[in-house]
């Protein structure tokens, strides 16, 4: 069981980083640093199916995930429970039960108009991917943080 951790300071109050970082436009631009043209497909709301997708030479590939908490503005917990491969959802092969029961949990803690944005990663995470979430998570927030604090 891996656990991975990024964190980053915005000078922005809880509530304009949370927009920011669920709102489907500015989503897909922060994310571009996991992959060009990242997108979702789903609502945030708890037990709600949501779908973490992006473009493939084959369709759409990507997380079949839900959202296993939401207390707004606090804190988002999100339950990968397969993946899609060629438009199609995959939560019986071997590599999408690699990834099931992973969480991403997303606190935020605003102090003085400043909101500190924690990612938390656990599961059964390849050490490939470990090398890879480490190169593209702190990209991922400078991006949020610069437009969280327009």
């Amino acid at each position: 069981m891996q656990k991975l951790h990024y964190s980053i300071v915005i000078n922005a109050p809880a509530a304009k980083v949370w927009s920011t970082m669920l709102d489907d436009k500015t989503y897909r631009l922060w994310t571009e640093a996991f992959s060009p043209g990242s997108h979702y497909k789903g609502d945030w709301n708890k037990g709600s199916k949501i779908l973490f997708l992006g473009p493939s030479e084959q369709g759409e590939s990507g997380m079949v995930s839900r959202i296993k908490e939401n207390r707004k503005h606090e804190f988002i917990s999100i339950e990968h429970l397969g993946i899609m491969q060629n438009g199609k959802e995959d939560t019986s092969s071997e590599e999408s039960k690699a990834w099931a029961g992973a969480l991403e949990n997303y606190t935020f803690s605003e102090k003085n108009g400043a909101t500190e944005l924690l990612i938390d990663l656990t599961g059964n995470i390849a050490e490939e991917f470990v090398t890879m979430f480490d190169g593209m998570w702190p990209n991922a927030l400078k991006k949020l943080k610069e437009i969280s604090e327009k």
